[in-house]
């Protein structure tokens, strides 16, 4: 059984920086792309950015390109999301998510992930 767990969500100032942690349990953590998704209240669950199983490909979603990083240490089977220059509009739950098929490349759409982690809030005051 696949269990994700996300940590370091807060509330930050408009133009500050938090990194989310995401740690991962129940199989080879380094045979699986990953990704991070959002949610932000009365809104649909959004990708926000993605990574491949080795780290050496990633892949953003528009609205975070160039202030987010995504990345990950398969040593310690986590994956980060590194999240500067924040905005009002980053306000929300951000989720991990892994597929149950191993698979190399980053993906964005929702429907490739089947394991979600809790959340974690993220909140941005303007």
């Amino acid at each position: 059984q696949v269990q994700l767990v996300e940590s370091g969500g807060g509330l930050v100032q408009a133009g500050g920086s938090l990194r989310l942690s995401c740690a991962a349990s129940g199989r080879t953590f380094s045979s699986y792309a990953m990704g991070w998704f959002r949610q932000a209240p009365g809104k649909v669950r959004e990708f926000v950015a993605a990574i491949s199983w080795s780290g050496g490909s990633t892949y953003y979603a528009d609205s975070v390109k160039g202030r987010f990083t995504i990345s990950r240490d398969n040593a310690k089977n986590t994956v980060y999301l590194q999240m500067n220059s924040l905005k009002p509009e980053d306000t929300a739950v951000y989720y991990c998510a892994a597929p149950s098929q191993a698979t190399a490349q980053p993906m964005g759409a929702i429907s490739e992930y089947d394991y979600w982690g809790q959340g974690t809030q993220v909140t941005v005051s303007s």
